[in-house]
């Protein structure tokens, strides 16, 4: 990996296979990186942008085996998806950005953030974890990615972890089940490695109806950092991020006018203190 201060100038984040960005800004104050859930792709985030800050700028991340990389092959490995989007990444962290992860999403943000820093690259402002129990919690379920193709929908359907539009749609879940059956083999053969926690910020977010994730369990995150930690908890299940997507927007717009303010109050105070050293 390089060093994001290596940035190549003609490098556009809109031109990489890795991102979806619907709307780019020129001069992005802070870019938002986001992490779909299991079986999901980039799409899930397109609108956002319409009702977050102009000067953000909303960067989906598109995983192999989905949308237009659909002829790729899924990653089954979590290290071996992390070690790929550190380089997919690497070119586009020379401004200031944040993670927002849904479900599966919330893991992969987490371990990119835990391996940029640990490869003394750039840390994101602040990391946002949805509908996810912290990682350093014991699996509670068994594995289901070895099923049989029949008792594997079966197990998804149960587990209320994948939208049901897609089990309503045959063709569509010929799609999905393979990608749906890569992802939850990252997940469920990943092994959590404890180290120092994290220096950033943790948001945990989730459904207050969502019967896979409980509160306790998105607690939990709080012991994987040394920064500050808040929970917001959203009308809806797992997937209040559809449901309740004006009220998660506003928690967010909220969280980055409180950050941009802070910005604004330290760069106001550093420039008063130079011009009175040059008085």
């Amino acid at each position: 990996m390089g060093v994001a201060n290596q940035h190549i100038p003609q490098s556009r984040i809109q031109d990489s296979i890795w991102f979806q960005v619907p709307h780019v800004v020129a001069n992005p104050r802070l870019r938002m990186f986001c992490f779909s859930y299991a079986g999901g792709n980039a799409s899930a985030y397109r609108d956002w942008y319409q009702k977050l800050p102009k000067d953000v700028e909303i960067c989906s991340v598109q995983l192999p085996g989905r949308g237009a990389r659909f002829k790729e092959k899924a990653f089954t490995s979590l290290d071996d998806l992390v070690t790929a989007l550190v380089d997919a990444f690497d070119p586009f962290l020379d401004v200031p950005f944040v993670f927002f992860g849904h479900s599966m999403g919330a893991q992969v943000a987490f371990e990119l953030a835990r391996r940029l820093r640990d490869l003394d690259a750039p840390q994101p402002k602040s990391l946002f974890v949805s509908g996810r129990r912290a990682p350093n919690l014991p699996a509670k379920r068994k594995p289901i990615h070895g099923l049989p193709e029949a008792e594997f929908r079966e197990e998804i359907r149960r587990l209320n972890g994948t939208p049901a539009e897609a089990f309503e749609n045959p063709e569509l879940m010929e799609l999905v089940s393979p990608i749906l059956r890569a992802d939850c083999q990252v997940i469920e053969t990943s092994h959590f490695e404890p180290s120092e926690p994290l220096g950033v910020p943790i948001i945990a977010l989730g459904g207050a109806q969502d019967k896979n994730v409980s509160i306790d369990e998105l607690e939990h995150w709080s012991r994987l950092t040394k920064g500050s930690f808040e929970m917001r908890l959203f009308s809806g299940d797992h997937f209040y991020i559809h449901s309740a997507t004006d009220s998660l927007l506003k928690c967010l717009n909220a969280f980055f006018e409180n950050a941009f303010e802070r910005s604004d109050r330290l760069l106001s105070k550093y420039v008063k203190q130079a011009a009175r050293r040059i008085r």
